[in-house]
C-alpha cells in the first residue's frame, strides 16, 4: 500500500506516540510504503524548525535534522511535478497532492482540514490516521 503522510502527520509520528506513529511503525514493519519529495522534507525541516518544537525535541534527545535524515531513508523520495492549484487556502497542501500522484499513492494521510475535506483527488484517498489504521486493521 502507497501512502503519502502529510507533515502533520509526520511530526507527531517522529515526536509523539500514537496513531501516526503507528504508520511508520507499519513503515517500518514493511505493510505500508511511505513517499515523500523534496518540497515535503523542506517543509517538515521548517516545522521542526519552529521554536514550539524545541523542548520536545531536546527531551528526546535528537536534532530535527537526525528526525529528517530518519525520516527520508524510511520513505521513498519521488519528484513530484507542480500540479495546476487545488488548495487555494493552502497551496502548500498541493505539493502533498503532487507527490500522492508522482508516487501512484493509494492514500494520503492528513490531519489538515483542507486535504481532508477532499475526501480524495485524482482516485487518492485522504483520510486520517485512525481511519487508514482502521483499513489497514493495525
Amino acid at each position: 500500500m502507497r501512502i503519502v503522510a502529510d507533515t502533520n502527520i509526520v511530526v507527531s509520528a517522529l515526536l509523539w506516540w500514537g496513531k501516526p506513529r503507528q504508520l511508520l511503525d507499519a513503515a517500518r514493519d514493511g505493510i505500508i510504503e511511505l513517499f515523500t519529495s523534496a518540497v515535503l522534507l523542506e517543509e517538515l525541516e521548517e516545522v521542526l524548525s519552529r521554536e514550539k518544537f524545541a523542548s520536545r525535541l531536546e527531551a528526546t534527545e535528537v536534532t530535527a535534522h537526525e528526525l529528517i535524515l530518519g525520516y527520508a531513508a524510511l520513505a521513498t523520495i519521488v519528484e513530484a511535478e507542480s500540479i495546476e492549484p487545488v488548495i487555494v487556502a493552502d497551496p502548500d497542501d498541493d505539493a502533498v497532492l503532487a507527490c500522492a500522484l508522482a508516487a501512484e499513492c493509494e492514500f494520503i494521510v492528513s490531519g489538515d482540514s483542507h486535504l481532508l475535506n477532499l475526501k480524495q483527488y485524482e482516485g487518492v484517498r485522504i483520510l486520517r490516521a485512525a481511519e487508514l489504521l482502521s483499513e489497514l486493521s493495525l
